[in-house]
């Protein structure tokens, strides 16, 4: 990698180096996936957990709630910190934070104990989120930037796909302690390569202020400019339209089709396929088509997906009248995660932390709405097809509003 002296006893990762940038990317995908993976695999061993810290199931489920609210909290504080300090020790001083909260969470003796726990993890794993798409867009631009942007997005919607797998084997072989340590080696290990790979990637600016003021104005102008608000917020509901698919779907395969959880895992698991393939063919449509073009046809194809799936419930229930709909919805929500993300980091490069921190917190509030919507309705097929095509199509809606000041 070409480097520059910062003057200030760091690197500086040059955004010409094409030589590492292969080597570059899979770290930071590494590092989008820490958050991820952290989510969701201690899902399969909430009734264990609850069992060995005497307490309801439910009780433990608040340990993946209060984590993603952490989560979604600590992001519009890290964004602004990276793009005055650099990104360097951000990320260095997050993934120890995170690997301290993993452990503290493998020895937790009772509920209050993992939750704080919990939290610490959460305010590790947000800083590697938030910064993995801002040193993306650190050292690249234009359609480089896209398709490292489709690699990381893949990386983040594979990890809670194949997380509850490893969970559950590691449960079932050396206990729900264990997912935890695991968790912890791989913070640690992504640090280890950060540092090997990546290095710093921007300037310290003091120039950037970091006082409250300065940054709810800096996530105000954010919001209120179109260029970034049509395609972010675009992602921010068909966020929640994904997971009004992921939280919903163990109603309609596990209570309505007779699914064991084994085969639920498997059904996740799988659909990281067709995310990963519609993510990487969506630069390269990108180059013949034009990227607003396809970010387009990816926002058609998830709101047919939506549409697809509401229809759906007035058929007779079969696995396929569930699955078809769903990989549609899959399919364009893969094009448009890395076409949306790079669309809405392009003009603000010189606040790429900022930019990013509110990408992620606008995903998380649309996964959570996504969530308590499909939650509040009783049919679950019907909840899963309304929601995913109400909050499809307004984001096909939103984006195409701002599409001219793109």
């Amino acid at each position: 990698m070409t480097i520059q002296n910062t003057g200030a006893g760091h690197e500086l990762a040059s955004a010409r180096a094409p030589a590492s940038v292969s080597a570059d990317i899979v770290v930071l995908a590494a590092l989008a996936a820490v958050g991820s993976f952290a989510t969701s695999i201690l899902l399969p061993s909430l009734p264990a957990i609850a069992k060995t810290l005497n307490v309801s199931t439910a009780a433990v489920a608040s340990a993946i709630s209060i984590y993603l609210a952490v989560f979604a909290a600590g992001q519009l504080v890290v964004g602004p910190l990276s793009d005055r300090y650099g990104r360097w020790k951000p990320v260095m001083f997050g993934l120890g934070i995170f690997v301290i909260g993993s452990i503290w969470c493998q020895f937790a003796a009772d509920l209050p104990m993992l939750l704080i726990g919990r939290s610490i993890q959460a305010l590790g794993a947000c800083a590697a989120s938030v910064l993995s798409r801002a040193v993306a867009r650190d050292l690249l631009s234009g359609e480089a930037l896209t398709r490292a942007l489709a690699f990381i997005m893949v990386a983040m919607s594979a990890a809670p796909g194949f997380s509850p797998l490893i969970g559950g084997l590691l449960d079932s072989t050396f206990g729900w302690r264990s997912e935890f340590f695991a968790v912890a080696l791989f913070g640690a290990i992504v640090a280890l390569a950060y540092l090997r790979y990546v290095g710093e990637t921007h300037r310290p600016d003091n120039a950037v202020s970091i006082q409250l003021g300065a940054i709810l104005r800096g996530y105000w102008g954010l919001f209120t400019d179109l260029r970034f608000i049509a395609p972010a917020g675009a992602i921010g509901l068909y966020m929640g339209a994904l997971f009004a698919m992921f939280s919903g779907t163990p109603r309609v395969l596990i209570d309505g089709l007779g699914f064991t959880p084994i085969q639920l895992g498997l059904f996740f698991a799988g659909t990281v396929f067709i995310v990963f393939g519609s993510g990487i063919a969506a630069p390269r449509l990108a180059m013949k088509i034009g990227h607003a073009r396809a970010t387009v046809v990816g926002l058609v194809i998830a709101t047919a997906g939506g549409a697809a799936l509401l229809l759906a419930h007035w058929l007779t229930p079969t696995i396929w009248s569930y699955l078809i709909p769903v990989l549609i919805f899959l399919a364009g929500f893969g094009m448009v995660s890395p076409l949306a993300t790079a669309t809405a980091l392009q003009p603000f490069g010189d606040r790429a932390g900022l930019a990013s921190a509110l990408i992620g917190f606008l995903q998380m509030a649309g996964a959570a709405a996504g969530v308590s919507l499909t939650a509040s309705i009783a049919s679950a097929t019907l909840a899963i097809g309304l929601v995913q095509a109400a909050l499809a199509t307004a984001g096909l809606i939103l984006y195409l509003a701002g599409l001219r000041r793109m």
